[in-house]
Order: C-alpha cells, then sequence, then structure tokens
C-alpha cells in the first residue's frame, strides 16, 4: 500500500483532513512520541488528543502488518505458479488480514491431508465432474479413475477420495465461510461443562459447571474466566451454532441439481461441515472473542493505571515509613524530604514480642528526632493492627497517619532496580521505603515495578502478555509526561519513560549527572552522550530543571517556543521571570499578535496557560482517609451496615471497595448506581472515597458483597 493509500484510510476512518491524517502519520514515522505529538504539534494535527493519537499510531502498525502479510502470500502463491492477475487483484484490495487469509487458504502449504492424497490419486478431475452436478451416472464417471498402482481399487474408493477433495473445496469457499461466521455472531453459543472428576478442585468455576450464553453477549471477563477454567483441565468449554444453520448456507451454494452427483455434493458438504469447517470456525471464532476480551481486559487495566500513577502526591515531606508484621516485627525508615534512606530499624510491638512501650517510646522519639511530617502504613498483613499502635503514641506535635497500598512493593524489593539502589540494604528495608515514597509521588515510585504486578484490573496472567505489556507501557508514558518530570532528582526508571528518552539515555542522563553535579539548563542535554537533536526536540519541553537560570526550563514550555515568550515579555515591558506566574500581566496578552508559521493560535494559547501555572501538576491534592475504628476484620461486618471505603480496583464487572478488613469487597455493576450503566468507570475512580452498605459476608469464602445504591 502506497503512503498516500495509508493517508486516505486514516483520514476516512479517522474522520480528519487528509492534511492532518499526512502530518500525524508523518510525526510518527520521524520517530515523534505520542505525547509530544499531542502536546508540542497542535497546529499539524489540529489538536488531536493524545488517545486519538495513540489510536491512529496503532491503526498504522494493523495497517503495516497487512500489507507484510499481502506481501507473503502474493510471493507464495507466485512461487507455486498459481497466481493470476484477479487472485493479485483480490489480495491486493482486501481489507482485512481475514480477507486475506481467507484468499490464501486454497494455497497454503498443507501437511497430507485426505484431499491432498486424493489428488494425488489423480482423483481432482472427477470430484470436478461431480462437483458440476451435470451427470448422474457417478459409478461410470467413477470406472474412468480406477487405477491400482495409484491404490484406487474400486469406484467406491474413487468416488471417496473425490468427495474429499469436495470437501476441502467446500470448506474454503469463501462466501460459505463468510456467511456462516455471521451465523457464529447473531446465534452462536458459548457453553461449558464440568471436566469428570475435578468438581473439589473446580469449585471456584461452580456457577460454570453447565453453563451457555450466547456469545455476542458475554462480557470479556465471563470469556477469559471460562478460558482460563479450560486451560486449568476443570471445564470443558465449546462455542457452537445450529449445524443445519450452516449446512444450509453451504447447501444454498452448492447443490445446483438433483441426481446422483448431487448427492455425493451434499455427503461431502456433510464431511465438510463437521470435519473442517465447524472446527476451523469455532477455532476462528475463540480466538477472536477471546481478543475482543483481551481488549476489554486490557482497557480496564490500562484506566485503572492511569488512575493509580496520578494518584495525590503527598509531596515533599519528611516521612517515617512502616512495613508491618507480627513475628518479624515491623521495619521502619525514615525518608527525607526528597525520598533519600537517612535511617532505618525494627520494633515489635504485636505478638509474640509484645515490645509494645518500647516501640511506641522508639516511634515517639524518631518523630521529634527527624521532624517528621507524616507516618506511612502498608496495608498488607498487621497493617491495621500498627495503625491503631501508631495512633496509641502522643506526640509532640500533629502527626498524620496514612495506611498505604503496598501492591507491587514486594516485587519492586526483591528487582535489580531496588538491589542497586540500595545494594546494602535487605529485602524488607527496600519494600518499607517503597512504602514511604509511594506515599510521597506514586508516579515516580510505581514506573519501578512492572506495570503488571501492580495489582489492578482482572484476568492480567489471561490477556494476550505483548497486548496487556504495549498499552501498560504506554499509559505509564503518557502519565509521567502529563506530570513532567524533574531533571535533576528523578530516577533512572522515570526518566526512561519521558517522550524520546528511553532506557539507555535514561542511563546516559544519571550518569552525566553524577559527573557534573547536575544540570542547570534545558540545553545542557545536548551535551549527554547519544543524545542528539531528535531525542532533545521529543524529550526538552517535558523535563524540568527548577533553579534553573531560564525560568522557562522549570516549565512546559518547549525551548522551541522561548523566542515567543520574550516577545511576550518584551512588549510587557517586563523580563521572562517578572511574567511567569503574574496572571494580571498574563491577561494583557494578545495571542494573535504572536503568532508565527509553525506556531499557530492553539500553541500560543497553550503558551499562555502554561505561563499562567508554570510547571502545574495535573493531579489533585492530597486527602487523609481513615477507616472506621470499630471494622477490624471481616468478622466485625454485618448485613445492612454502612461504611466508607476506598476503590482499590475496578474491573468491567463492578469495583472493589476497601473497608480496613483486609479484604476487599465487590460492588458489583449492578449494585453501583440507581440506574443503568454499561462502565463502572462512568460512576468510580481508583482510590475514591466512596460511601457502600454491606449487603452479603461469606466468612468462610472470604467474599464480602457490597452495594452503592
Amino acid at each position: 500500500m502506497e503512503n498516500m493509500e495509508f493517508v486516505n484510510k486514516i483520514s476516512k476512518e479517522f474522520g480528519v483532513t487528509t492534511r492532518v491524517a499526512e502530518n500525524v502519520i508523518k510525526l510518527l514515522s520521524e520517530g515523534a512520541t505520542v505525547p509530544f505529538i499531542a502536546r508540542y504539534r497542535k497546529e499539524m494535527t489540529n489538536t488531536m488528543n493524545e488517545e486519538t493519537v495513540a489510536e491512529v499510531k496503532k491503526r498504522l502498525e494493523q495497517l503495516d502488518e497487512l500489507e507484510k502479510r499481502k506481501e507473503f502470500v502474493l510471493k507464495s502463491i507466485a512461487e507455486q505458479e498459481k497466481l493470476t492477475p484477479e487472485l493479485e487483484k483480490q489480495i491486493n484490495s482486501a481489507e482485512t488480514l481475514q480477507d486475506v487469509e481467507d484468499l490464501y487458504l486454497p494455497y497454503k502449504p498443507k501437511r497430507r491431508t485426505k484431499a491432498e492424497i486424493a489428488r494425488q490419486k489423480g482423483l481432482e478431475p472427477l470430484a470436478r465432474m461431480i462437483m458440476s452436478q451435470n451427470n448422474d451416472d457417478v459409478d461410470g464417471m467413477a470406472k474412468r479413475f480406477i487405477n491400482k498402482e495409484k491404490e484406487v481399487n474400486n469406484e467406491e474408493e474413487a468416488l471417496k477420495g473425490a468427495c474429499d477433495i469436495m470437501a476441502e473445496w467446500i470448506s474454503e469457499n469463501i462466501n460459505g465461510r463468510n456467511r456462516i461466521r455471521k451465523i457464529y455472531h447473531r446465534d452462536g453459543i458459548i457453553s461449558s461443562t464440568l471436566v469428570k472428576s475435578k468438581e473439589a478442585e473446580a469449585q471456584t468455576y461452580k456457577q460454570y459447571f453447565d453453563f451457555k450464553e450466547p456469545i455476542a453477549k458475554a462480557p470479556s471477563h465471563r470469556i477469559l474466566a471460562l478460558f482460563r477454567a479450560e486451560e486449568e483441565g476443570l471445564l470443558k468449554v465449546k462455542l457452537s451454532i445450529e449445524a443445519n444453520d450452516a449446512l444450509n448456507v453451504l447447501d444454498s451454494i452448492f447443490l445446483k441439481n438433483d441426481n446422483a452427483s448431487t448427492d455425493l455434493v451434499q455427503d461431502a458438504i456433510d464431511d465438510a461441515w463437521k470435519r473442517l469447517l465447524e472446527p476451523s470456525l469455532e477455532t476462528e471464532m475463540r480466538a477472536l472473542y477471546k481478543e475482543k476480551a483481551d481488549e476489554v481486559a486490557v482497557k480496564v487495566f490500562a484506566e485503572n493505571l492511569r488512575q493509580l500513577l496520578l494518584a495525590a502526591p503527598l509531596g515533599k515531606k519528611r516521612v517515617l515509613a512502616l512495613d508491618p508484621g507480627f513475628r518479624t516485627g515491623c521495619k521502619v525508615v525514615i525518608l527525607n524530604e526528597l525520598g533519600a534512606l537517612i535511617h532505618n530499624e525494627t520494633i515489635y510491638p504485636h505478638p509474640p514480642q509484645n515490645e509494645h512501650g518500647k516501640a511506641a517510646a522508639k516511634i515517639a522519639h524518631l518523630v521529634q528526632a527527624y521532624k517528621i511530617d507524616v507516618i506511612a502504613i502498608g496495608n498488607g498483613t498487621a497493617g491495621r493492627e500498627t495503625e491503631d499502635f501508631i495512633k496509641s503514641i502522643r506526640f509532640d506535635r500533629d502527626i498524620t497517619a496514612v495506611m498505604v497500598n503496598e501492591s507491587g512493593a514486594s516485587i519492586y524489593s526483591a528487582s535489580k532496580v531496588a538491589r542497586d539502589e540500595f545494594p546494602d540494604y535487605d529485602i524488607t528495608v527496600r519494600g518499607a521505603v517503597s512504602i514511604g515514597r509511594r506515599l510521597m509521588d506514586p508516579l515516580a515510585e510505581l514506573v519501578k515495578i512492572d506495570p503488571k504486578s501492580i495489582g489492578v484490573g482482572q484476568y492480567q496472567h489471561d490477556v494476550n502478555q505483548k497486548m496487556l505489556g504495549d498499552e501498560l507501557n504506554s499509559v505509564v508514558e503518557s502519565c509521567v509526561n502529563a506530570v513532567g518530570v524533574e531533571l535533576n532528582s528523578a530516577s533512572e526508571q522515570l526518566l526512561s519513560y519521558v517522550s524520546g528518552v528511553g532506557p539507555q539515555l535514561a542511563s546516559s542522563i544519571v550518569k552525566y549527572r553524577n559527573e557534573n553535579g547536575g544540570f542547570t539548563s534545558r540545553k545542557q542535554l545536548m551535551e549527554v552522550p547519544r543524545l542528539g537533536s531528535k531525542a532533545f526536540e521529543q524529550c526538552a519541553g517535558f523535563l524540568r530543571i527548577h533553579g534553573a537560570k531560564q525560568p522557562l526550563d522549570a516549565s512546559a514550555v518547549h525551548p522551541e517556543s522561548y523566542h515567543i515568550v520574550e516577545k511576550m515579555a518584551k512588549k510587557l515591558g517586563v523580563n521572562v521571570s517578572e511574567l511567569i506566574g503574574n496572571e494580571e500581566l498574563i491577561a494583557k496578552i494578545n495571542p494573535k499578535e504572536f503568532i508565527e508559521k509553525d506556531f499557530g493560535i492553539e500553541t500560543i494559547n497553550d503558551i499562555i496557560d502554561e505561563l499562567k501555572k508554570p510547571g502545574r501538576d495535573p493531579r489533585k491534592n492530597f486527602e487523609v482517609f481513615e477507616f472506621d475504628k470499630n471494622i477490624r476484620t471481616i468478622n466485625d461486618l454485618r448485613q445492612g451496615m454502612q461504611l466508607v471505603g476506598i476503590v482499590t480496583n475496578i474491573t468491567a464487572f463492578g469495583c472493589f471497595v476497601d473497608v480496613g478488613v483486609h479484604q476487599d469487597g465487590l460492588v458489583h455493576i449492578s449494585q453501583m448506581s440507581s440506574s443503568y450503566i454499561t462502565d463502572p468507570n462512568q460512576v468510580v475512580k481508583l482510590n475514591q472515597k466512596v460511601k457502600v452498605t454491606v449487603t452479603d459476608v461469606d466468612i468462610p469464602r472470604k467474599r464480602i458483597s457490597l452495594s452503592m445504591k
């Protein structure tokens, strides 16, 4: 496909002009990132938002994959010397991979099939004669093809071989396949039955022991659950349609007469459906609906991750962080305002040691000695007990204690990143540091963990891992660039997600920073080995240097636009630093006066917005939340109780809420709103405070059902 065809397709599918489509394709092909295009190339894209740019990028990758497959298929058929001008035209004009595969099917190299064996016996001409249905004397036709040397010993064997060939032709017919696909989409049923002798192991899937529903109506989480149970050997899952519906389609295509030949074609149709088409299309449909389910699950995971990464940061405070434990004690770390570890030790306030008084005195001393602002407590084992212990201590000032979601902290503490950062400390110290830093800046800390290990989403291990990884990495990149990164203090992992940087340049930046005592200007980035002009263009606007000589280096104004701000300041008779943050002066700016060839009204307005609140953080302000003091464990819950909790996870079927008992409760989508909703994100966001009513408590299965109605 020529580039112009790509342009026309993108233009049509996304409802944009060919100029915009051409610009976006050009920017992406030149290595521009999605955040950069959306933020700094508004004129070229007609203010296309980040989500749409990402969709265009994904679509271009699909089109490129389609083109590569077409090239392979054309080459393969040409090598067989079977490529006709008409077939070549059909393949080149195919719109989807499925269309290409259907056209390729008759020419695809096959294993030794029944039809292939029959062809080698010279029976293809007989199959053609029968398929035409013009001759009633099938035995007479078959007799001509008896050949004992080729193991065709009689008429019956000849006719059987011819039917095998016809069955393959029928199964490869594009019209038939497409019409039966439509039946699957319209009337297909997904069903499951229990594998014999697996009842005890399969209790989690009890509702699916004898289950069926229309595949088109099956939600993604159910499809993934069924396929997971099948993978575990607990359920048998089938996608099916009524055989007669499929056979009627094939009859209407292939039956032309009413004679002995027609009867054989009918036999071939029955065989084609049962032996070839039904297994093939079921496999295809399973893959298709699995992919659709994956896409929904990945989207849910991605939205949860975005909300988690953009959670409100505590900011630069002195933090005492605790990783709670009973027998092994509570690991205590002290972090300064920049998150650096300055002290650690272990206390034993809980059983079996019960050193409550000694531990309390130690915490009070540490709070006073290090002028602690906030105490962070991991919400895992012994979390609530440790929160109670901390709140029982009398401090010399007002101290806030905050429960922190520690999902993934153990992944970080055992990782190479953590070992490199804290080579002299064990896993427990690293885990406590992660808990404290997560409170200070969730984004900066969570980027150190594989997004798949953070624990938000559904069925993350069952979905296509490449699809999941690509989507989650895009979310992390989007969030990091939306917030911006402090160049002189950011970790290597955080820097690696900055537009145009990546792991290798991030390492080079940190090395340069360590050797040269930090950056004093964005221009200095050009001195970093292998960081060229293209990488500088992509990353500079997202990196911040507070205290730089050039005040705009601390803002999201891109260096390529500094001259525009200087013109604005000159027009107002002030210097740039006097203009930044001065809303009274900024209000006097007429954006139209500063439009240039490459900088239109959209960019000028964006610059003005940034000048009003330079380096603004899009995240909300931090709020402290406290659970009901009387609710400690699942045993304390009663039906009808009204509680306040925190949304910890959102799935396609509802949301999970922490009410402070170590076991999150489920608010099913049907219990989230009095009005009908199709997506839980319409009602809740991650980390949102919500009021819930306990509707059911299943203590043996540790299941809590909640309602927000």
